[in-house]
């Protein structure tokens, strides 16, 4: 047992000097490094709320090209880091860059997913599809865009909840941009009765729309009829209006041609079906 000890003992000792001696070689560099790491991460983030800070008050360029320039700070400082790091410790950074150069093959098809959202984010930072604060539908979804980073598009839908798509979804899709131009039409649809007066229910709904200041006279507001269906005439409205006050207006419009439908004694019929029947009698 004794002997037992002992050896356990010129082991731990042995272990404890090969740890000193690693220690008095490199300690040095394993503090530098992680002065250096701690450092360089700290800078990222601080650097990238500079670059966020710097770009905002410039007025000038817009929030989706601010958080993709601090974004790309952020990586572009964590990466020096790490060269860094390793420079620290002796390893040879061309060299190591060399050998990544030559695995970029391997390394690009592991990870063509990631990649790819970096090319497309690029893409779209250069053609510009949307900007921040855009109402967008894009890969099935429909957000305001809130930030266009490196790897993904971060949306909000209209109850607030966050979406996160990648950017290489985007860019392979059809996107639709509700917020791009200036003026966006109403479409509205209005059903009489065929016993009611056309000419007359073309007149209040002009009417109607007249009333409303935020409706554009150019173009002109548009009231046809459109349709003959099963249980109705069915009149289509077309109106204009300013990007920001279509769903304000598409909802006051609908309320205000029913009651002015109600008010001038023009019905808006529920569907009906008429069912003839036929009496037979049968002979014994």
């Amino acid at each position: 047992m004794e002997n037992s000890a002992g050896e356990i003992q010129n082991h731990l000792t042995t272990v404890i000097q090969e740890v000193v001696n690693i220690l008095a070689t490199y300690g040095m560099d394993i503090v530098g490094a992680v002065v250096i790491l701690i450092i360089g991460l700290w800078f990222s983030g601080r650097a990238a709320k500079m670059i966020s800070r710097v770009l905002r008050k410039s007025g000038k360029i817009d929030d989706t090209l601010v958080n993709f320039f601090s974004s790309f700070v952020k990586y572009l400082v964590i990466v020096i880091t790490v060269v860094a790091v390793l420079n620290q410790f002796g390893v040879q950074t061309a060299s190591l860059l060399t050998v990544i150069g030559a695995a970029g093959l391997a390394i690009g098809l592991a990870l063509q997913g990631t990649l790819s959202n970096v090319a497309a984010g690029v893409m779209l930072l250069f053609f510009r599809p949307f900007k921040a604060g855009d109402f967008v539908e894009v890969a099935g979804q429909a957000g305001t865009i809130k930030e266009l980073n490196l790897f993904f598009t971060e949306m909000a839908t209209g109850d607030n909840v966050r979406i996160t798509v990648p950017n290489n979804e985007i860019w392979g899709g059809a996107l639709k941009n509700y917020s791009a131009n200036p003026t966006r039409r109403v479409d509205l649809v209005a059903g009489i009765s065929y016993d009611d007066d056309i000419e007359k229910a073309i007149q209040v709904l002009q009417d109607t729309i007249a009333k409303d200041a935020r409706i554009n006279n150019d173009p002109e507001p548009f009231v046809v009829v459109g349709e003959l269906a099963d249980s109705s005439v069915n009149l289509i409205i077309r109106v204009w209006v300013a990007n920001g006050d279509y769903w304000p207006v598409r909802f006051d419009l609908t309320k205000a041609i029913k009651l002015a439908m109600d008010e001038n004694g023009i019905s808006i019929p529920y569907p009906t079906q008429t069912i003839y029947t036929e009496n037979s009698s049968s002979e014994l």
